[in-house]
């Protein structure tokens, strides 16, 4: 018995009425996915903080609960992992035809493009090459997965110089929003600017989420500082104007 085999045991033990834990035996695939969306998260921050050991652990923590779900899918007579792992070897061939077949494809974005066509070609209930993307998704992840999917079929840009142009449109829509003090106009225009910034992103190979996360941490990181300077000055932050916050700020910037 392999080790993944053993793990599908023990869930399915861990599911068997009467003897098994019934916690695991309360559940349903709905009252798992805030489960799911946290242990997603946990692995996505092991990523980003490099942390391999944490990286491990969260890894089984989410393959646990897709062979939950699959579970859950076998004893409603549904479908069992097998088919799970089957449908996920099937379309790896599939939409990797440079690969196992004789297509030729020369870099990563016209694998991407080729990848969104055929996916497209596959996915015949969806009415638009847009349809598809999970309306749960964080705001920015949304707005890049949409402007690649319009990319798919030619809706782009060749090179940045348009977009840059584009940016300064939108700042100069946004400013005469902001002239005109109608909030639904602000909002509209600010969010076009963000969303201009993200096609700059994904035009320069950066995932924007990524981006503005690690901007956060940075902004954390130098605004703790400033606060253990006036804690160890036995000095109240909250009294400081914003002219002596900024020359901390920008101390600790120079550093």
């Amino acid at each position: 018995m392999s080790k993944f085999e053993k793990l599908v045991e023990i869930v399915a033990t861990l599911r068997t009425p009467g003897t098994g834990c019934p916690w695991d035996l309360k559940q349903t695939r709905e009252t798992l996915v805030p489960n799911i969306i946290e242990e997603l998260y946990e692995v996505i921050e092991a990523i980003e903080n490099k942390d391999d050991n944490s990286l491990k652990e969260e890894l089984g923590d989410l393959l646990l609960h897709i062979v939950f779900q699959a579970q859950i899918s076998k004893e409603q007579g549904l479908w069992s992992i097998d088919d799970v792992i089957d449908e996920i070897i099937n379309k790896l061939i599939r939409r990797h035809p440079h690969v196992f077949g004789d297509l030729n494809i020369e870099d990563a974005d016209a694998v991407k493009v080729n990848w969104e066509r055929l996916k497209k070609k596959e996915k015949t209930m969806r009415k638009s090459v847009l349809d598809g993307i999970p309306k749960k998704m964080p705001a920015l992840i949304q707005a890049q997965r949409t402007q690649e999917k319009a990319a798919a079929v030619g809706f782009d840009w060749q090179d940045i110089k348009p977009i840059m142009e584009k940016i300064d449109e939108e700042k100069e829509e946004f400013i005469e929003a902001l002239a005109s003090n109608e909030e639904e106009k602000i909002r509209e225009e600010l969010g076009d600017m963000i969303f201009t910034l993200v096609n700059l992103a994904r035009k320069l190979h950066i995932d924007a989420e990524a981006a503005l996360k690690e901007c956060t941490r940075k902004f954390v990181r130098r605004f703790n500082s400033i606060e253990e300077y006036y804690r160890k000055e036995g000095k109240d932050i909250n009294e400081a104007d914003l002219e002596e916050l900024d020359s901390h700020w920008q101390r600790i910037k120079g550093h």
